[in-house]
C-alpha cells in the first residue's frame, strides 16, 4: 500500500528515534476499519511518531477525534508534527502522555468505535479488559504484532512477550462478547468486534 509524503515523513522520524512503526498493510487495514465503522471516537495505545494515527484519522469521519496515549512525550511531539503537516485540525487529536493503564480507566464507558493497541505486549490482556469496557456495541478492538515475529505459533518460544500475545489470542477467541479474526498483515493484526449483549 503506497504512503504519501506525510506518512513517509512520520515513518522516517520513527526510525530516527528507534520507534517501530506499523507496517503499511496494517495502516491500510486500520484506515479501512475506521472507515467501515464511520468512526467518530478512537483510542490508540502507543502514539509513536503518528504513523498509525495518520492512517486512523484518514479513515475516520471528518468530525472524528483520536485519543492517543504514549509514555514518551517526545514521540507525541513528533506525531503532532505529522498531524499538522497533514492538515488535521488540532481539536481532532487528544495527545495524552502517560501509561495506558493509568489513562484508560479515566475514559468513558461505551463511548468509542475503535480501540487500537500497540503498546507493551505484557499489558495486552489488561488493554483488552479496558477496550471491552470502552467500546460501544459493534465497536472493534485491534492488536498489532499478534504473530510477534512468528514466535506465537511456535510453542517452544516462552519469553514473556510471546506468552502474553499467545494468551491474548486464546482469551479473545474464548470471549463471549467478541467476534475475532486474525488478519495476516504486517506482524499480524488481531481484530475483534464487540457484540451487543442484553443487560441481565
Amino acid at each position: 500500500m503506497p504512503e504519501d509524503e506525510v506518512v513517509a515523513g512520520a515513518r522516517a522520524r520513527a526510525e530516527e528515534v528507534g520507534v517501530t512503526a506499523i507496517g503499511q498493510g496494517v495502516g491500510a487495514a486500520l484506515g479501512l476499519l475506521a472507515s467501515l465503522l464511520e468512526a467518530r471516537s478512537v483510542v490508540e495505545i502507543g502514539t509513536g511518531t503518528g504513523v498509525s494515527g495518520l492512517w486512523l484519522l484518514r479513515g475516520m469521519r471528518p468530525d472524528g477525534v483520536l485519543t492517543t496515549v504514549d509514555t514518551e512525550a517526545e514521540h507525541q511531539r513528533l506525531a503532532k508534527q505529522g498531524f499538522t503537516e497533514a492538515g488535521i485540525a488540532s481539536q481532532r487529536v487528544r495527545l495524552i502522555p502517560g501509561a495506558a493503564l493509568d489513562v484508560l480507566p479515566r475514559l468513558t464507558d461505551g463511548h468509542y468505535d475503535l480501540v487500537f493497541c500497540d503498546g507493551d505486549k505484557q499489558e495486552y490482556a489488561d488493554y483488552l479488559t479496558e477496550a471491552v469496557r470502552l467500546l460501544r456495541p459493534g465497536g472493534v478492538v485491534a492488536f498489532d504484532n499478534a504473530l510477534w515475529h512468528d514466535r506465537v505459533a511456535d510453542p517452544s518460544q516462552r519469553d514473556p512477550e510471546t506468552v502474553a500475545v499467545r494468551e491474548l489470542g486464546r482469551t479473545v477467541l474464548d470471549h463471549d462478547a467478541l467476534v475475532p479474526a486474525l488478519l495476516p498483515v504486517g506482524d499480524g493484526l488481531l481484530v475483534a468486534k464487540k457484540v451487543w449483549t442484553p443487560e441481565v
